[in-house]
């Protein structure tokens, strides 16, 4: 679900559309259904994922650290470590 998400824009809506789809497919997996009125924190403690946000903005900063190491000459790391000319 977090294939490629280093690239993406995160927006409110994004985030919002990633949790429904994550809270979906956490229902599926315990197969309980919104009928049983069990809450998100209930089925997020019996399944033990972490929250989609979080993972993916974890994996923004892991992208962002290893553009920033290269050592080959491309234009990435000059970009991210330009210091602003004001």
């Amino acid at each position: 679900m977090t294939y490629g998400s280093e690239t993406w824009s995160l927006t409110m809506g994004l985030i919002r559309r990633l949790r429904v789809t994550q809270r979906a497919m956490e229902r599926a997996m315990l197969r309980v259904s919104l009928r049983d009125q069990i809450r998100n924190v209930e089925i997020r403690r019996r399944t033990r994922v972490t929250d989609i946000a979080q993972r993916v903005a974890k994996l923004k900063w892991q992208c962002a650290g290893h553009i920033v190491r290269r050592k080959d000459g491309r234009w990435g790391p000059k970009v991210l470590g330009a210091a602003p000319n004001w």
